[in-house]
């Protein structure tokens, strides 16, 4: 080969490296007009991702989606070897994920990829690719993503396994009355409960509460506060509702975090004379529908768990024949609207005044709380109701 052509040839090949050279870095910048201008009509790209078209068009699809998951801080050519048309690059490339890589989300944390990409060019465009890419990072990222979901979904499937397991299996069968509860769980396990309490001489104590936080922490909560009432309230059956708050309170305070507590409304209700005795520990006050008005079972007392020493109110009410009392937890007043309006109380009170004579009360506040909140709703809470209705006197 002669002198002149030697030349020609290490002139060619260097132009070559500065093709893939400029090429790259400025996709690194996200510049992608430099396909449109170095990548010939007829390119082919030997190794596209799945499903991809490998001809120019489709590779500028692929790079343009990997873009978008890829933020990049920076963009190095660790070594190029160039002979003839072939260009061979070996490079690092660092920068964050953003949005999801085969359906997963992808870790927030800076990541730095190391590849090899070799380039035909022929005429000063290139015309063939093959890339390679260390994909281990990008695996190990995917791999604590998946085992962090069936973590969560785990926990989620056995805090709820605890929470139903806590609920009552059976409603209390009293003549002349009808007792009915509701329980709709949001998609997150919460504290809510209710609960049944057969005592001495016919009476029948009912409970509703909500344990503070979500998932694992509030079911168990949850479920050590529905133990300790029950035994409060069979240690001593002639106790008066506040009494056994008392004595929950004082046990439960040694045995959940401090920055977790639990409301509770426990009522007392001696089926044969209608007298609700009843004493709150800072759950949302229960209504009662007299003729066509709505009253509130008003009751002062600090949340269970938050502070020692605590006395609870005492009140009692009658239910006379067909006069019903609502209890319910937050999830159900505090839902709110797609315009960001709650559900509240005074919604909730107007409501049970109107439907309060029904039998299915219950169902009919759910069916507004639907209708309120609209088709593409998210509960955001779980949802209890509990109805105690005196049907016959």
């Amino acid at each position: 080969m002669l002198v002149g052509e030697e030349e020609a040839v290490v002139s060619s090949t260097e132009h070559n490296r500065a093709v893939v050279s400029r090429f790259l870095e400025e996709l690194a910048r996200g510049n992608l007009d430099v396909m449109d201008e170095l990548l010939a009509e007829g390119f082919v790209d030997r190794n596209p991702p799945p499903g991809q078209s490998p001809t120019r068009e489709g590779h500028k699809l692929a790079v343009a989606q990997i873009q978008n998951a890829f933020s990049t801080t920076s963009f190095t050519i660790e070594e190029q070897i160039a002979e003839g048309e072939t260009v061979l690059t070996k490079y690092t490339q660092s920068g964050f994920p953003r949005g999801e890589l085969f359906g997963l989300s992808q870790s927030e944390r800076e990541v730095t990829r190391e590849g090899v990409f070799i380039h035909r060019v022929t005429g000063g465009k290139i015309t063939e690719e093959w890339a390679t890419l260390n994909i281990v990072p990008i695996w190990e990222d995917l791999a604590r993503e998946v085992r962090e979901r069936e973590r969560v979904e785990q926990e989620l499937r056995v805090a709820r396994s605890i929470q139903e397991a806590s609920l009552p299996k059976e409603v209390p069968k009293l003549e002349g009355w009808e007792i009915s509860p509701l329980y709709r769980p949001a998609r997150e396990v919460g504290g809510d409960f209710y609960d049944f309490h057969p005592l001495a001489d016919g009476r029948l104590g009912l409970v509703t509460g909500d344990a503070t936080g979500k998932g694992i922490p509030a079911a168990l909560v949850m479920s050590t506060t529905c133990g300790m009432l029950q035994l409060a309230a069979r240690a001593s059956e002639s106790s008066s509702p506040g009494e056994v708050l008392e004595q929950v309170n004082e046990t439960l305070l040694a045995r959940i975090p401090p920055n977790m507590f639990v409301t509770c409304f426990y009522a007392i209700l001696d089926p044969g004379s209608g007298t609700l005795s009843y004493a709150n520990a800072g759950h949302d006050q229960p209504y009662v529908r007299r003729g066509s008005s709505c009253e509130g079972l008003m009751a002062r007392g600090m949340p269970l768990g938050l502070m020692p020493g605590m006395s609870y109110e005492e009140k009692e009410t009658v239910l006379d024949t067909g006069e019903v009392a609502l209890l319910y937890s937050d999830g159900l007043v505090e839902a709110h609207s797609p315009q960001g309006e709650m559900f509240g109380f005074p919604r909730l009170r107007d409501l049970v005044a109107e439907h309060g004579k029904k039998r299915s009360l219950g169902d009919l506040l759910l069916e507004d709380l639907y209708s309120f909140v609209g088709e593409d709703w998210e509960q955001e809470d779980d949802i209890t109701i509990l109805t105690v209705r005196r049907s016959s006197s």
